[in-house]
């Protein structure tokens, strides 16, 4: 029973580390983020250099340097291309 018991337990810990693992940047559909190409071309005019782009969940993100050469990696809004999260 207690064996049962532990891995339901490390089943919910999994599964609920999985639903906080993508990050939520907009609720706005879709259609209403900024296309890739105007969304790097904004943040390359503000300093940063796109190292890798990706796109998770709701989020467009960044692994680059910003305008001081300084590692970045930058989670933004893809609507308005505003930062939500640095790391």
């Amino acid at each position: 029973m207690k064996l049962r018991f532990g891995l339901v337990a490390a089943s919910l810990v999994l599964v609920s580390g999985a639903a906080f693992a993508k990050k939520s940047c907009t609720d706005q559909p879709k259609d209403k983020w900024m296309t890739e190409e105007a969304f790097k071309a904004k943040v390359e005019g503000e300093g940063y250099k796109i190292n890798k782009f990706k796109k998770p969940g709701t989020c467009y993100e960044i692994y680059g340097t910003d305008k001081d050469g300084k590692k970045v990696e930058i989670y933004f809004n893809p609507v308005d291309g505003t930062p939500v999260k640095h790391k």
